[in-house]
């Protein structure tokens, strides 16, 4: 909101600083840098980012502030995100056969995250356009730096036990590029879909580089 009229960012610019590709990029992540047990502090985040999805960047995009109530609630990573809820606190264990297959697709995440990454202009439209570093630097660099900022200020890893280990699942969802349903959104609301998918292979592209240099600053501030 700051830097939007300085900056002369436009909504689908602004909705690519603002939201990140935690969905599928962070639960991968998490899970192999640091196990099973914190991927629930991850799914905390993607509920957050997917209620903001379909109320503020889906405002955003419309240009009106009205909210679809309906689609927020009914959305299926909502409902699979509750589901495994209901599972965890009941204590429901699946069979062997089906959790093994949920398992393998879980796995598929990562991957098929980056198979969404396809700009719907040639590569070196998308490299050589000095536009798309404006988000992407904002995305990658100045949105991270911003949050490491504000927990090393409120010294928040200290807040409860175990808390650096919590806090990384929170920034690494900070710090990766930007969203992919971002691009679909565009599409829906006729916005210029071209630009968000350009903006989201920069950052996936340069977040090669990017993600390991901030993880390094999480790990010696905090």
């Amino acid at each position: 909101a700051l830097l939007s009229r300085p900056l002369k960012l436009d909504a689908v610019e602004q909705v690519n600083v603002i939201y990140s590709n935690a969905a599928a990029l962070v639960i991968p992540l998490v899970k192999a840098l640091m196990g099973d047990a914190y991927v629930i502090y991850s799914c905390a985040f993607i509920i957050v980012q997917l209620v903001l999805l379909w109320t503020h960047a889906s405002s955003l995009l419309q240009g009106s502030s009205a909210l679809d109530w309906k689609k927020v609630l009914t959305n299926i990573n909502m409902i699979a995100i509750a589901a495994g809820a209901l599972l965890y606190w009941f204590r429901v264990v699946l069979p062997a056969p089906l959790q093994n297959t949920m398992s393998t697709v879980g796995n598929m995440m990562g991957p098929m995250g980056m198979l969404l990454a396809i700009a719907e202009k040639p590569l070196r439209e998308v490299f050589c356009t000095r536009r798309n570093y404006l988000p992407t630097v904002l995305r990658l660099v100045v949105c991270p730096l911003v949050v490491l900022v504000l927990l090393w200020v409120c010294h928040a890893s200290s807040w409860v036990a175990d808390g650096k280990n919590i806090l990384m699942t929170v920034y690494l969802a900070a710090i990766t590029p930007a969203c992919a349903t971002v691009t679909s959104m565009a599409q829906l609301y006729d916005r210029d879909a071209a630009h968000s998918s350009a903006l989201y292979v920069l950052t996936t592209l340069l977040s090669i580089v990017s993600m390991p240099i901030m993880i390094g600053l999480f790990d010696l501030l905090l």
